[in-house]
């Protein structure tokens, strides 16, 4: 196994197209949904530890967050993370709902509007990375998790601070309401090594191959 499980730049730009894969899937899954066009985009993937991806938070939102959390597993395992601003998780379920509700009834309908659009981005994602580079991953039932970025990088079995947290940015458009949110990835330093593995094994498989 590779002592330094940093990703190179051409493993990166791999991964991030492999994750803009999954993002249009998503995509694609949520306008079923929501039966209208949904815009999905990320603009960066960076690999960062736990603790910058708090900083991050804490520096670019409020502290009321609100996130769906996976686990999953196979060859490589951790967890993912779906996280909103709350203003922002609302705009979405309004969004997915459709029509002018109350806010009592939003609110009612929040926790299981959340945790299917969140199923649908987290699984797309991490189904399309997977099957891209020949393996599978089990993923467990959303889950809906409300606190400050430190609240969800720090959950069990054990925290870990050499976590690695592939952290993308995301843009939503849906039903002309801007949303903004995150996906993180945490993986420990044996996922990470797994990951690179399988990444300079999928370079190897495109190389020459017509685009």
């Amino acid at each position: 196994m590779n002592n330094d499980p940093v990703l190179s730049e051409l493993e990166l730009d791999a991964l991030t197209e492999l994750v803009n894969l999954g993002v249009s899937r998503a995509a694609l899954g949520l306008r079923e949904m929501v039966g209208e066009q949904v815009l999905l985009s990320v603009p960066t993937v960076a690999l960062v530890s736990a603790a910058k991806a708090i900083e991050i938070l804490r520096e670019r939102e409020d502290r009321n967050l609100i996130a769906v959390h996976q686990a999953f597993e196979g060859d490589i395992a951790g967890r993912a993370l779906l996280i909103f601003p709350e203003t922002k998780s609302l705009e979405l379920v309004r969004a997915v709902i459709g029509g002018e509700l109350p806010l009592e009834d939003i609110i009612e309908l929040e926790q299981e509007a959340l945790a299917e659009t969140g199923n649908i981005i987290l699984n797309s994602c991490l189904a399309t990375i997977a099957n891209m580079l020949h393996r599978s991953l089990k993923m467990s039932l959303p889950e809906i998790l409300r606190g400050e970025g430190a609240d969800f990088f720090s959950l069990g079995p054990v925290s870990d601070t050499d976590d690695v947290v592939m952290f993308l940015y995301i843009d939503f458009a849906v039903r002309e309401r801007d949303i903004r949110g995150y996906i993180a990835m945490l993986m420990d330093m044996p996922s990470l090594a797994a990951l690179k593995e399988l990444l300079g094994e999928f370079i190897e498989r495109t190389v020459g191959e017509p685009l």
